[in-house]
């Protein structure tokens, strides 16, 4: 068998040559090491410094009426004021992210993958899903306004009470939003599926859907669950669009209970929303309280990257098991 050897010019034969006989480590190349280091350092510094400015100027509320500040509505007076109305918001919007988004953008995600031929039609498909994945957000509220808002005028009984601009449309909105990113990383998961894994599903008789049931989708899963699970977070923290959609800001009607469905048909709030309220209001006693709120939206953010990562690791787990 003849040994086919690499057509070089001398001059880079002999870059080749010198930087394999030199046995050290090249000068760009650990520069531009350290420079990344640096980099990554200063992110985390400046990351380090913003999160302890703010729990320093929350830890006066938190550690005097955290109870209370969940449970208060908003109020005009700082030490009275609560976020449950924006909390409630905000779980119920995560409700629609979950129900609606995840299961359409993996669903879609599958087929894209593991069923549409590679054609023209399904390249633009793919193009156009990566271009609606950095539409700024602002663009998906006024997508929420002309479409959800008008759809649901007159849904829920009292139109003077609703006109539209309820939670239902709000969670909508950046159920949409989310989608694209879902979509993405999914497909990504998907697609780092090594071949022979289906090959070798394939090999003992399994059908299609069998293959992507019990061998695709449990290797994607780790990734999968990740990137849906980020985009989440990351729709629970716009605020355009649901200030475009009609969510409250200020204080808020009667107060319902956290789970109840009557809320859908009516005017809401979310934390995005609350948080802007807070830090627009004049005086220093406000300080604390929009802290104290940023902290509540980071650590629910941050409770959703948690489980975003055990399931992550728990798949990996059981994948490599």
């Amino acid at each position: 068998m003849a040994i086919v050897q690499p057509i070089l010019d001398d001059k880079t034969g002999k870059r080749v040559e010198a930087q394999i006989a030199s046995g050290g480590v090249s000068l760009s190349n650990l520069i531009f090491k350290w420079a990344l280091l640096g980099c990554l350092l200063f992110s985390l510094l400046v990351l380090g410094v913003l999160i302890y400015d703010v729990f320093t100027d929350s830890w006066s509320v938190l550690s005097s009426r955290l109870g209370t500040f969940l449970a208060n509505p908003t109020r005009t007076a700082a030490d009275e004021s609560g976020i449950f109305q924006g909390l409630r918001g905000t779980f119920w919007i995560g409700v629609f992210v979950i129900v609606f988004t995840f299961p359409v953008g993996i669903a879609a995600a599958i087929y894209l993958e593991e069923y549409a031929r590679d054609n023209a039609f399904t390249r633009l498909i793919n193009v156009n899903i990566r271009n609606l994945a950095g539409v700024p957000s602002v663009v998906y509220g006024i997508l929420g306004l002309t479409v959800f808002v008008t759809l649901l005028k007159g849904v829920y009984g009292d139109v003077a009470l609703s006109r539209g601009n309820t939670t239902t449309a709000g969670g909508l909105t950046l159920a949409i939003l989310a989608l694209p990113v879902v979509i993405i990383t999914a497909s990504e998961a998907i697609r780092a599926v090594p071949d022979s894994l289906r090959e070798a599903a394939y090999g003992v008789g399994a059908t299609k859907w069998e293959v992507i049931k019990s061998h695709v989708l449990p290797y994607a899963a780790p990734g999968i669950l990740t990137g849906t699970l980020l985009s989440l977070a990351r729709a629970l923290g716009e605020a355009a669009p649901l200030i475009l959609v009609g969510a409250v800001q200020g204080k808020l009607g009667p107060r319902t209970g956290f789970f109840g469905l009557d809320q859908l048909g009516e005017k809401f709030t979310a934390m995005p929303i609350v948080i802007t309220d807070f830090a627009k209001q004049p005086g220093d006693s406000w300080q604390p309280v929009t802290a104290a709120a940023i902290v509540v939206l980071l650590l629910v953010v941050l409770g959703f990257n948690a489980v975003a990562v055990i399931l992550r690791n728990r798949f990996e787990a059981k994948r490599e098991g």
